[in-house]
């Protein structure tokens, strides 16, 4: 399916260059594998990657004055984002919204593997457990 959403005469390159980083090390132990800041890479994202191998397992209660989308890679989580419970599997997604404290864990059987995505350029956290 050809795609042409906009006209890409009406966009003007900013001068930035492409750039690359490690966003985490396979190797490594540990739930939180790497995180990348996206004023590293010159962007308005920051890039996070989670997993464990435990069901009930997962990040404290948390804001970000920021929204936060996760990106379920592997396995199935439930999320507690303000009042609501988001069951997510593989291939799904969850938006916690900026200032609605948020949490997840590892529903199992196996992995819960995420990608998370800060609507920011650096990672701002105050944890509530």
């Amino acid at each position: 399916m050809a795609r042409r959403d906009f006209d890409p005469s009406s966009i003007t390159h900013d001068g930035r260059p492409p750039a690359k980083t490690r966003l985490f090390d396979a190797t490594q132990p540990g739930p939180y594998r790497g995180s990348v800041n996206g004023e590293v890479l010159g962007a308005q994202v920051t890039v996070l990657t989670y997993g464990n191998d435990e069901p009930g397992v997962g990040p404290p209660l948390h804001v970000h004055p920021y929204d936060e989308v996760f990106v379920i890679q592997e396995g199935r989580a439930r999320f507690f984002v303000g009042d609501q419970v988001i069951d997510a599997e593989a291939g799904e997604t969850v938006l916690g919204p900026a200032g609605l404290p948020h949490r997840f864990e590892n529903l199992g059987p196996g992995r819960l593997q995420t990608l998370d995505i800060h609507m920011s350029p650096e990672w701002i956290q105050t944890n509530l457990e």
